[in-house]
């Protein structure tokens, strides 16, 4: 499931209830995958955020790409201890959409707390770019629906962390 506006940005791993109609408008209840998860395990209620239906969105199954055998070991990790991610650029990773980045601003300083919400795209001047936010927003997007104000930042000036 998904939420959001084209050409905006996404929010991901969501979970969704049967619509709502109140009035003339319909809307989706939406949660956040850890807190359906939470509520199915406790046996609990929780918030669900009621969304226009014109944006929500509902992820199909993609096909496996082929892959070269041996192409991941390198990636394998211990379960004694959290992997260690090295930080990627924006424009080499697989995905952005959710993931936490960091914007290098043109002075070499880092501006940290974001989340993407686009994956890498073309802007109206041209430019390679990611649709970021500040992860309170992320988060607030997810637990009241509310979209977040977004900033379209160079690729090459964001990392994944």
């Amino acid at each position: 499931m998904l939420v959001g506006l084209p050409g905006h940005g996404w929010r991901c791993d969501l979970r969704a209830d049967e619509k709502v109609i109140q009035g003339s408008r319909t809307y989706v209840p939406v949660m956040p995958e850890a807190e359906w998860y939470r509520a199915e395990a406790e046996q609990t209620e929780v918030f669900a955020a009621l969304v226009p239906v014109e944006r929500v969105w509902v992820e199909e199954l993609g096909f496996a790409g082929t892959s070269i055998p041996g192409a991941k070991v390198n990636r394998l990790v211990s379960l004694d201890e959290p992997p260690r991610r090295p930080p990627v650029a924006a424009i080499d990773a697989d995905s952005l959409t959710g993931r936490r980045v960091t914007q290098v601003l043109e002075n070499g300083e880092e501006r940290r707390d974001l989340r993407a919400v686009t994956e890498t795209h073309v802007s109206d001047d041209g430019t390679v770019a990611v649709r970021v936010t500040q992860e309170l927003d992320w988060y607030r997007w997810g637990w009241s629906g509310k979209i977040p104000r977004t900033l379209e930042v160079p690729a090459h000036l964001i990392w994944v962390e």
